[in-house]
């Protein structure tokens, strides 16, 4: 009875040790973080905490330092300095004196915006000393075991991947990219998923697909034939004397796994694959206590409250001096209390007004008495807005704003507006909307409960898949064959041109056979008559 009892006690830990998750041991990681969008950061930093948190050394090519973070001796920065003002040059060649302006631009601005400051940022970032050291380094082997980068318009980065030798995992702050679908060996259909720059969802009129399509083949062949020909000079100007650098397209296709930040149901369901990962949200924590003053400002709000922030880049110190009279005198014809991250000094504010030129966003989104976010659209506060169940008010300027609030609007739990048609009765109907119409919470808070749902935490998720990487060494088994075939190939134009061509032949040689025929059948009339 004992031996049995001892022989089971055995088996369950065999069973136990079988299914325990594998795990992998500490790695040693490059991370280059080179890209100076503070917004960024906030995917990054919660992404490098979780990696040392699980006791990987992280080398980190970094816009802004993390010292703050106290990471440990786990931890070493390469840091960029000064600080790249890509404003600036964004601003000089569009002629905007302030990025309110912003909203006046079309697709193909968006695209020259990123291509401008993707190049710059780049080149600003090789350029430093402690980068190159890296690019020039004689030790290269068991240096690093995996290459960390930013999917945005920094491709260049991806040469170290050969220098070292090691596989690629990329993050994208931005989410889904219609792009991204033949980085990883996917055909996007563009019927019904819509171009990240576009104020479409995926039920798209006739001309909205059209459109969707014509502006999606556009990026596609403006990044092939003026984008990435730009990108390739400057990598083979900082790594060309160092190694054989790889063209950037090809480099992208050396991407084991892309780390996104999106989720369901902010992005609009589409195809993807398995190397294709949402994270979206990572950058969420359990909400913090409140800065004394914000804490009493919001608990005291009986009739609630609305907190107004533009973002990092978007700053509303830089509304003009009418339209921040306009939002003034909306909020002060209101019951509500408005907490308005703005970034410098102002006047006498009305009573229920509160300015700081920084809040804990997420932190205040999470106090029950805040009824309203006004927001610029942005992923990373849309996504906070959505977790703590908070309707939206939304102002979009550029890029994928556009499309985040419109998603937004579809699903009911926003109102979106024009910057430069705002008046203050459209502002303040719209508030009064999203306060008393009960549809716009109750259609949020399911929203809401969809986002929260998920198999695994936003950040454990992130680290899985990193370690799989280093674990199976790149995971070549989830290289898709369409990144081996030539751009002909991937999109079928071989076969359709294959399947046109014979058409056209079994209908050339039909026409000349009835041709013959009725000639032979003329010639035989015309010999019987004579």
């Amino acid at each position: 009875m004992k031996l049995s009892r001892f022989r089971l006690l055995l088996l369950s830990c065999f069973l136990i040790i079988e299914q325990a998750p594998q795990t992998t041991r500490a790695s040693k990681i490059l991370a280059v973080y080179a890209f100076p969008g503070k917004s960024h950061y906030m995917m990054h930093t919660a992404l490098i905490r979780e990696l040392i948190a699980n006791g990987h050394q992280v080398t980190m090519i970094a816009a802004f330092s993390l010292e703050s973070q106290k990471l440990g001796s786990n931890y070493t920065e390469i840091l960029i300095e000064p600080v790249y003002d890509f404003w600036h040059d964004v601003k000089l060649s569009f002629g905007a004196q302030h990025l309110f302006e912003l909203t006046r631009m079309d697709n193909y601005d968006f695209l020259k915006m990123l291509q401008i400051i993707g190049l710059k940022t780049t080149e600003h970032a090789l350029k430093q000393p402690k980068v190159q050291a890296l690019i020039h380094a004689k030790e290269t082997e068991g240096v690093f075991d995996l290459l960390l980068a930013e999917q945005f318009y920094q491709e260049a980065f991806l040469a170290l991947a050969y220098k070292y030798r090691i596989p690629i995992v990329t993050t994208s702050t931005l989410g889904y990219e219609n792009h991204m679908s033949q980085m990883m060996g996917l055909i996007t259909p563009w019927s019904f998923v819509p171009h990240g720059f576009l104020p479409f969802t995926d039920r798209m009129s006739f001309f909205e697909r059209l459109k969707n399509s014509f502006v999606s083949m556009f990026e596609d062949l403006h990044r092939l034939l003026i984008y990435f020909p730009q990108m390739d000079a400057l990598t083979q100007q900082h790594f060309g004397n160092v190694l054989e650098v790889p063209k950037v397209k090809d480099m992208e296709h050396q991407i084991s796994v892309m780390l996104l930040n999106s989720h369901a149901p902010l992005t609009t369901a589409r195809p993807t694959v398995d190397a294709m990962i949402p994270v979206g949200g990572m950058h969420i924590y359990p909400p913090k206590p409140l800065p004394a003053d914000i804490k009493a400002f919001l608990d005291g709000a009986t009739d609630g409250a609305i907190f107004f922030s533009l973002g990092s880049n978007v700053q509303s110190k830089d509304m003009p001096a009418d339209m921040v009279q306009l939002f003034l005198d909306v909020f002060r014809s209101l019951k509500q209390r408005i907490l308005w991250k703005f970034e410098d000094d102002m006047g006498a504010l009305p009573p229920n007004v509160m300015i700081k030129k920084w809040m804990p966003q997420a932190d205040i989104l999470a106090h029950r008495n805040v009824k309203v976010f006004i927001t610029h659209g942005g992923l990373f506060g849309t996504q906070e807005g959505v977790h703590y169940a908070v309707p939206l008010l939304g102002i979009p300027f550029y890029c994928d704003q556009h499309l985040n609030m419109n998603k937004a609007v579809l699903g009911g739990y926003a109102i979106s507006l024009h910057f430069q048609s705002i008046t203050k009765d459209i502002l303040r109907d719209s508030l009064m909307q999203l306060i008393y119409n009960a549809t716009f919470k109750e259609n949020m808070k399911q929203v809401s409960a969809v986002f929260r749902d998920r198999a695994m935490d936003a950040r454990k998720s992130a680290v899985y898949w990193i370690e799989y990487v280093i674990r199976h060494k790149g995971a070549p088994h989830m290289h898709l064959a369409g990144l081996d075939l030539n751009w002909f190939q991937f999109y079928l134009l071989d076969v359709i041109l294959f399947v046109v061509a014979t058409i056209i032949f079994t209908l050339l040689v039909l026409w000349l056979v009835v041709r013959l025929l009725l000639g032979s059948d003329r010639n035989y009339r015309k010999a019987k008559r004579h």
